[in-house]
């Protein structure tokens, strides 16, 4: 039965491949794999279960379904000491290939290149902000090396782990040394942790989100779960209260009252009170009335002492409205005595005499 085995290339580039002998390799040998029109040289990277395991799992796995392509050989002596004559070989290939891209004006970076071990591909690696027309480049490198050539554009966090590096943790780049997927980060998963936007401390060597940031994500999401929403009003023990921040390590709660006093509560303590003012028995709204035949309450009457009270049921206020006195009623008017006084006054200059002593004619 044929073993699967995951082998490793230059620029951390892995592929599966079945080994059709009764032992298994070692791990770390390195083998001569048959690849698409040649042959290349790599190194077992994980065998057994744990090949099993990746290749469902890797995004460069085959799920359930087992590789076509297998691992033909050991390498020998001769196989190795020539993949060391090619390491020079890709720096070179690289350099003139960047001289041709600018001769071309094209708007790429040539972060790498890698020669097949038996030279019969050379593949270049680019990074580019938009789509990049290199037809007229490959023509020149084909005609320039005289061999295959293959541009891939991939990126800048694909780029890091090609090129590898130390992060500003101290260790190895994850994309480049354990993490098998490189999934997108966006600044939603940094709000959720409460970290710093700036985008130097949360960024990599790469210029984008840290990978890292993603590993605690779901731990916050599923305690933030348990906790209300910042910035929701809720009825506790004193009334209507406004959540202004959340602590889900100490799991404390802070609210702030309607006249702006800040307290914080446990969430336990914050289930409790918001339990019994659903409850109707820790709801503050007034005092207690001993006397059901007594009158309204004033507000000035109210005791510091009987407010924010918990222990017992306390009944809500009666609001008191105070009555308007009624305005008197308008005095009454005498009609007729007007409407004569205003005929006397017209009838009075119509009769009035003209300079000369006699009446006037109506």
């Amino acid at each position: 039965m044929a073993h699967l085995v995951e082998v490793a290339f230059k620029g951390n580039r892995k592929e599966f491949f079945l080994w059709d002998y009764p032992d298994p390799p070692p791990l770390n040998a390195a083998v001569i794999v048959d690849v698409d029109r040649g042959e290349d040289l790599g190194r077992i990277h994980a065998l057994g279960e744990l090949a099993q395991k990746r290749n469902g799992g890797c995004s460069h796995g085959c799920g359930t379904s087992l590789p076509e392509r297998k691992a033909l050989r050991l390498a020998t002596d001769k196989d190795r000491a020539l993949s060391k004559d090619i390491a020079a070989l890709n720096e070179e290939a690289r350099r003139k290939a960047m001289e041709r891209v600018r001769a071309n004006a094209l708007g790429m970076k040539l972060s790498d290149a890698e020669w097949q071990w038996d030279r019969k591909k050379l593949t270049l690696y680019f990074t580019a902000d938009k789509r990049v027309d290199f037809r007229n480049l490959v023509r020149d490198l084909a005609a320039m090396f005289r061999t295959r050539i293959e541009l891939k554009q991939i990126g800048v966090r694909d780029e890091a782990k090609r090129l590898d590096g130390i992060g500003r943790c101290g260790r190895q780049y994850c994309s480049a040394s354990w993490l098998p997927e490189l999934r997108p980060v966006n600044l939603g998963v940094a709000k959720e942790q409460r970290l710093s936007l700036n985008p130097s401390q949360i960024s990599g060597a790469c210029g984008r989100l840290m990978c890292c940031l993603r590993y605690e994500h779901e731990f916050y999401v599923q305690s933030r779960k348990r906790f209300p929403k910042e910035g929701k009003i809720v009825n506790t023990s004193l009334g209507e209260e406004k959540i202004v921040g959340i602590d889900i390590f100490r799991e404390r709660l802070s609210l702030r009252g309607v006249e702006g006093e800040l307290r914080s509560l446990t969430l336990a303590e914050f289930r409790d009170e918001t339990e019994r003012a659903a409850d109707g028995s820790g709801t503050v709204a007034g005092v207690i009335d001993d006397d059901p035949h007594s009158d309204h309450i004033s507000p000035e009457e109210i005791s510091p002492e009987l407010m924010y009270t918990s222990e017992h049921a306390i009944p809500a206020l009666r609001t008191v409205v105070p009555e308007t006195p009624a305005s008197p009623p308008p005095p009454a008017v005498d009609t007729e005595a007007a409407n004569r006084r205003r005929r006397g006054r017209r009838g009075g200059r119509r009769g009035r005499g003209s300079d000369d002593g006699s009446a006037g004619n109506a």
